[in-house]
């Protein structure tokens, strides 16, 4: 078998931006829209991992976020909201540690695009929720 002359060419890999579908990227949002807040009223203070996952939605909305970064944080609050993902959200005690996984994973991910700001509005809108209840 012949070798191929071929090299990778690390100039010409893939743009993570032109790699966003923009359907995907549409559903994802309407998601979230729909769904993120009803759903963070009912959990808040009852999951660990509420916080972050109220700072990816502000890091998500601000306009310095980089686009591919704002995709990665919508799927991850998407799929935080669909209640029958891997493990769904109704089976006690398990139902939420993909939900978690997923939330830390785009913490992680998403890195300093996730800012002080964006954890501080998350947890001042938190502590109003907890008071409204």
């Amino acid at each position: 078998m012949a070798r191929s002359s071929k090299t990778f060419d690390t100039e010409s890999v893939l743009d993570s931006s032109r790699a966003l579908v923009p359907a995907v990227q549409r559903v994802n949002a309407t998601v979230v829209k729909r769904g993120f807040w009803p759903k963070i009223r009912r959990m808040a203070g009852r999951l660990p991992f509420v916080e972050d996952a109220v700072a990816l939605w502000f890091s998500a909305r601000d306009p310095e976020t980089p686009k591919a970064t704002k995709a990665m944080l919508m799927a991850a609050m998407a799929y935080f909201v669909i209640p029958t993902d891997m493990l769904p959200d109704w089976f006690a005690g398990l139902g939420f540690t993909d939900d978690a996984a997923v939330i830390a994973a785009a913490v992680s991910l998403a890195g300093r695009a996730i800012q002080a700001r964006h954890r501080d509005a998350a947890k001042a809108l938190l502590q109003r929720l907890m008071r409204a209840d």
